[in-house]
């Protein structure tokens, strides 16, 4: 018996599946990894105030509605999203339940390479720079960043240190806007960069003991202050490219400070 020939298909020539489509994230649970979060009113009204155009979206609670709405009306302009979220909800958009009950979703800024020869340009504009060698704790890097804006610094220079902490949600959370007054440089190798400011500031490492009050550094040149690791203090390399070292000293109860409370202490004593 002859069998008859399958029916043919009148769709044209047999095509492969569909590929399932990409994942998109949601947009207010999971973050690409390349943006900040930055929470809490202070330092989401700063971010606004100083780079608006770096805010991808906003989001807020109930209660924060009418301190939100200048925010809203410039990402409307922008058409950005913005949202109203239950705390719940928040709380995931922030990675934290310490968000102040606003957090926008931004691009980081760039942090260019620390350029001796431009920062011995503006020295007489800069009565103190502040460098950092290592601090790993971003909580730590937010509080100096939110010291050093208070007393009107305008910069902060960061090592290539593989510990080093950078701008992170946390940071940026703890610093109370103090991220965006300032612009943070990258320095990698640190070292031959303080050997190469040294011709127009007085470059003084931070150390628990051994070294001079703040007020007995010489004052001829602006000062370069190096702050090193929670731990292990400043590398045997940093310490060696410092000129002068600057020593608090307590009443011998406690060995030593955290280094953002050291920071804040010689920043101000360094700038008067």
């Amino acid at each position: 018996m002859r069998r008859d020939p399958p029916p043919r298909d009148r769709r044209g020539p047999s095509r492969p599946p569909p590929r399932p489509a990409a994942r998109v994230p949601e947009r207010h649970g999971e973050e690409p990894a390349d943006l900040v979060r930055v929470a809490g009113l202070p330092a989401v009204a700063a971010l606004f105030a100083r780079a608006p155009q770096r805010v991808e979206r906003l989001f807020y609670e109930e209660a924060l509605r009418e301190a939100a709405g200048p925010f809203c009306k410039v990402l409307a302009a922008a058409r950005r999203p913005y949202r109203m979220l239950p705390r719940a909800e928040l709380d995931r958009v922030a990675g934290t339940p310490l968000h102040g009950g606003i957090v926008a979703v931004a691009r980081p800024k760039a942090i260019p390479a620390f350029d001796p020869a431009a920062a011995l340009a503006a020295r007489e504009r800069m009565p103190l720079l502040l460098v950092m060698d290592g601090i790993a704790n971003t909580h730590n890097l937010g509080a100096i960043a939110r010291t050093a804006a208070f007393f009107g610094l305008d910069r902060i220079v960061l090592s290539g240190h593989p510990r080093q902490a950078g701008p992170t949600n946390s940071a940026h959370r703890v610093a109370e806007g103090g991220l965006e007054h300032l612009t943070l440089y990258r320095a990698a190798p640190l070292a031959p960069a303080l050997a190469a400011i040294r011709p127009g500031f007085l470059v003084a490492g931070a150390v628990a003991e051994g070294g001079v009050a703040p007020a007995a550094l010489p004052r001829d040149r602006p000062v370069a202050l190096v702050l090193g690791n929670e731990e292990r203090g400043l590398d045997a390399e940093t310490l060696a490219a410092c000129e002068a070292r600057v020593t608090l000293r307590g009443a011998g109860r406690i060995e030593s400070l955290n280094v953002s409370v050291a920071a804040g202490i010689l920043i101000w004593a360094l700038k008067r």
